[in-house]
């Protein structure tokens, strides 16, 4: 059987999630602002005299960029809102593969992991 995580555990570690989800959801929108301009960018240089210029290059660059860090940005975003919703079901801190509790200083530092170190370590 599962352990069940203090109250006091449980509210610090749900304050860090929502901290996170916050963190991500202005990364994310600050992030797709610059992929906009940056592809807003990228399309006046394919009109330029010469699209194949370092100018053109370190555009396509830049918005490659933004896009991949957009990417990541949306990928934490889900884990932090699975996270939230196995906490409100009550199967946060227990590893999805194979049932172990997660211990504490884990969660404190991956708030959203939902593999105990040895099955993250498989992975």
């Amino acid at each position: 059987m599962p352990r069940k995580l203090a109250d006091s555990t449980l509210a610090r570690l749900r304050k860090a999630l929502v901290d996170e989800r916050h963190r991500l959801a202005e990364l994310i929108e600050d992030r797709r602002t610059k992929l906009e301009q940056a592809r807003l960018s990228q399309a006046a240089a394919d009109r330029s005299p010469d699209p194949a210029s370092a100018e053109a290059g370190s555009m396509a660059f830049e918005y490659e960029k933004e896009l991949s860090i957009e990417r990541n940005a949306v990928d934490l975003l889900a884990q932090v809102d699975y996270a939230l919703e196995r906490m409100d079901a009550g199967g946060y801190g227990t590893c999805e593969r194979c049932g172990a509790d997660i211990p504490v200083t884990r969660l404190e530092v991956l708030p959203y992991t939902t593999l105990c170190v040895e099955c993250a370590a498989k992975r």
